[in-house]
C-alpha cells in the first residue's frame, strides 16, 4: 500500500478496530503518529501492568549530559573467569545447544546439591532444585505458584526494588516493614511478629542485602525463625545471590542450616551472576520443597521452557571449579568498599556504615538535607540525586526507590 494511503484515508483509520490497526502495523503500513496513539488508547492492554509503580528516579529525570562517574550499576566490572567461559564454549562446540528439561540439567542440579551441602551444610536432592534465567524469574514463578488475591508478603526495608512489584503482579499485597538505621537496617523479631497476620503467605529476606550490604548473623536468623515457628502458615524466601561477596570474616547463613525444620517452608534463591561475574549469562537456581519446585517447573514449561543448555554447563563448571577467582574479586571489592566508606564519612552530615557483604553502600544523608543548592534547599534524597548528577556528573541511586527516603545507594562493583 502506498505511504500516502494512511494520510489520504485518515477517516478509514479513525473507524478501524484496534486489532485491525495493529495488523496494519505488522504488515508495514506507515500509520500517522496520532492514529498510532489512538490504537494504544483503545487497545486491550492488561490492567495488570498498572500495578507496576514507576521508578522514583525516572519520575524526576530530565535530559542531561552523560555522567562522568557512575555508582548505579549492580553488576561486577570483572570478567567471567576463563575456566567458566571455556566450559561454555566447549559445550557449544560439542553440540550442547538444544532444549533441556525445564528444571535444569540433572548434572547441574547435582552440582547445586553438592554446593549446598559443602558451603551451606544443608541437604537437598535434584528434585528439590530448579534452574531459571534470573532471580526475578524464580521469585515471580514461586509467587505465581503460591499467592492468591488477598495474600500478604512481608518485605523488610530497604528492599530490592523488584520485590513489591512482583508481589503486586501476582495479585497479593506487599507489607513493607521499616527497619531503622539504628538497628543496622535489619529486620527485628518484634517487627516481624507485629507484621504477621492470617493473610501472610511469605517473608522475603535478602542477605547479603541490596541495597544496604547488611548480612544476617546466625543469632539474628534464630530470632526471626523463633517467630516463624509460631506461625507455620508463613513461608520464607531467602535471596542469597550475594552470598559469596562477604568481608571481614562475615559468613552468610541460610535459614535451613539454622533451623532444619524450616526446610519444608523455605525457598533458597541463589545463583552465579554476582559471585562469578556472570550477570549476562542469566542463570540462577532455587532449592525448596519438592511440591513447590514441581509447581514452579510446571510454570516454566509454559514461559521460558528452560535455561540455555551451554550456560548450564558453564554454571556447573563454576560451582565445581577453582574458587580462587571469586576470592580475588571479593578482595577487589573490599578495597573499594574501605575507600568509599572512608571518603563518604569525611563529608559533614553523611553517616555511612561498613557493609558486611554485597557491593553496595547505603549512606544516611538525612543531616545533609536542607542545605542550599543552586535552586534552593535540597529537601530529599531524590533532589540530592539530581543535584549530584547536574552539578558533579555523579550518578547514584536514591534511597526512596528502596523504601528508605533520606539514604543513597552507591555501587562499588564498577
Amino acid at each position: 500500500m502506498p505511504e500516502c494511503f494512511a494520510s489520504r484515508y485518515h477517516l478509514f483509520f479513525l473507524n478501524m478496530s484496534p486489532d485491525y490497526l495493529f495488523a496494519s502495523f505488522v504488515r508495514g503500513i506507515k500509520v500517522p503518529p496520532k492514529w498510532r496513539s489512538r490504537f494504544l488508547r483503545k487497545s486491550r492492554l492488561s490492567s495488570r501492568r498498572r500495578v507496576l509503580l514507576p521508578s522514583s528516579v525516572l519520575l524526576n529525570c530530565r535530559p542531561r549530559a552523560a555522567p562522568s562517574s557512575i555508582f548505579t550499576l549492580g553488576e561486577p566490572d570483572q570478567d567471567t573467569p576463563d575456566a567458566i567461559i571455556e566450559a561454555g564454549v566447549a559445550a557449544l562446540r560439542s553440540g550442547d545447544t538444544h532444549y533441556t528439561g525445564s528444571a535444569g540439567k540433572l548434572d547441574l542440579r547435582k552440582a547445586i546439591c553438592e554446593k549446598l551441602a559443602g558451603d551451606n551444610a544443608v541437604t537437598y536432592t535434584p528434585d528439590e532444585i530448579v534452574v531459571t534465567s534470573g532471580v526475578k524469574q524464580i521469585i515471580f514463578e514461586a509467587f505465581a505458584a503460591t499467592l492468591q488475591p488477598g495474600d500478604e508478603v512481608i518485605i523488610p526495608v530497604p528492599y530490592w526494588v523488584s520485590y513489591p512489584d512482583i508481589v503486586r503482579l501476582n495479585g497479593a499485597t506487599p507489607i513493607v516493614i521499616e527497619c531503622l538505621a539504628e538497628s543496622e537496617v535489619i529486620l527485628t523479631p518484634e517487627a516481624l511478629e507485629a507484621a504477621i497476620t492470617p493473610k501472610t503467605r511469605w517473608l522475603i529476606i535478602n542477605s547479603p542485602s541490596n541495597p544496604s550490604g547488611a548480612v544476617l548473623s546466625e543469632a539474628q536468623w534464630k530470632g526471626l525463625l523463633d517467630v516463624l515457628a509460631r506461625h507455620p502458615h508463613v513461608a520464607v524466601m531467602t535471596d542469597e545471590i550475594y552470598e559469596k561477596i562477604v568481608f571481614d570474616g562475615v559468613q552468610n547463613k541460610t535459614p535451613v542450616a539454622v533451623a532444619s525444620d524450616m526446610k519444608d517452608r523455605c525457598l533458597i534463591v541463589n545463583g552465579m551472576s554476582k559471585a562469578y561475574a556472570m550477570t549476562g549469562w542469566r542463570i540462577v537456581y532455587a532449592a525448596g520443597p519438592a511440591p513447590l519446585i514441581k509447581a514452579i517447573v510446571k510454570l516454566i514449561r509454559q514461559s521460558t521452557t528452560c535455561t540455555s543448555a551451554f550456560v548450564q554447563i558453564a554454571a556447573a563448571a563454576a560451582l565445581r571449579g577453582d574458587q580462587e577467582p571469586v576470592a580475588k574479586m571479593v578482595e577487589i571489592y573490599r578495597e573499594r568498599r574501605d575507600l568509599i566508606v572512608s571518603l563518604l564519612n569525611d563529608i559533614d552530615g553523611v553517616n555511612c556504615s561498613m557493609p558486611g557483604g554485597a557491593f553496595y553502600i547505603f549512606p544516611d544523608i538525612r543531616q545533609v538535607l536542607g542545605r542550599k543548592g543552586p535552586n534552593g534547599a535540597i529537601s530529599s534524597d531524590l533532589e540530592l540525586v539530581n543535584y549530584l548528577l547536574d552539578e558533579a556528573g555523579v550518578a547514584v541511586m536514591d534511597g526512596t526507590s528502596y523504601g528508605m527516603p533520606g539514604f543513597l545507594r552507591l555501587s562499588f562493583a564498577t
